[in-house]
């Protein structure tokens, strides 16, 4: 099958990959190039780095599409974060991967939002593109847990590896596969900023650790140190801090971090 495929960020590369090996990719789509880093260096996507990697045409930006020449059995999208017009959608059959229970948790943070509200789980669907964001129709969902120590890099390939699975069984013959609609009241997710990573230390523990799991890390001061905490595990209702990293300092685990304090009281946010 011929195909173009569409996504940006780095859980979508194993993915991308499984379809690349079985079918014939005439193009795929990505962001553009963002600055990062302190020194804002230009840094492509992961899927932009993953195609070129495998000699594939590359295309950062969506106005490029109608310049393909050949024309694709279908495109596949996940995790592209652009607006797909009609000139997309009526090109070839469109189906993209959303990772959330829709019509819950439609647009760009599905499964950071799930972790922050510390769900148990969730599904990944396999659903028709449609104009309207995240609002298709679904051919296939498939439910994961979400542990309550799992990050969301954890979560990321938990459902890397069910859209492979999806993916692999859909393109077999999705002429058998029959649209369902979405049923319920939606539910929208937005994009996380810096000062969502804020500490409220008023804040019960499970909440912090969430927080953290969820975007990565959680950023507060510590005996009067900007520190980011960037992992936490939570056990017998208790959360422990594992790995912080003190402002111009590289990573450190807890232990390392609190002999430097030489016995001093800690006191959080302050």
């Amino acid at each position: 099958m011929k195909l173009i495929l569409m996504g940006t960020n780095n859980f979508v590369v194993p993915v991308f990959d499984d379809l690349a090996n079985k079918h014939d990719i005439i193009a795929v789509f990505t962001r553009a190039p963002k600055p990062m880093g302190r020194k804002h260096i230009l840094t492509p996507s992961p899927v932009h780095t993953w195609a070129e990697q495998r000699g594939l045409p590359v295309h950062t930006s969506i106005k490029e599409f109608d310049n393909i020449s050949e024309k694709p059995d279908m495109i596949v999208v996940f995790s592209y974060g652009v607006i797909l017009r009609d000139n997309v959608l009526n090109a070839a059959p469109c189906v993209n991967v959303h990772p959330s229970s829709l019509p819950k948790y439609r647009g760009p943070s599905p499964i950071r939002t799930a972790i922050l509200n510390g769900d148990t789980d969730m599904d990944v669907c396999l659903m028709a593109m449609t104009p309207e964001m995240d609002a298709g129709d679904i051919y296939m969902r498939e439910n994961i847990k979400i542990d309550i120590n799992d990050t969301n890099d954890v979560v990321e390939g938990k459902v890397s590896q069910v859209a492979i699975e999806m993916l692999n069984k859909y393109m077999e013959n999705p002429l058998t596969f029959v649209a369902m609609p979405q049923i319920g009241e939606p539910s929208f997710t937005r994009k996380f900023i810096g000062d969502d990573e804020i500490i409220d230390w008023n804040n019960e523990p499970i909440k912090i650790h969430n927080q953290i799991r969820a975007l990565g890390c959680g950023r507060t001061k510590i005996n009067g140190m900007d520190v980011k905490i960037l992992e936490t595990k939570f056990e017998n209702n208790e959360m422990r801090i594992v790995k912080i990293q003190p402002s111009g300092k590289n990573p450190m685990d807890w232990k390392s971090f609190v002999n430097g304090l030489r016995g001093a009281d800690i006191k959080y946010g302050e």
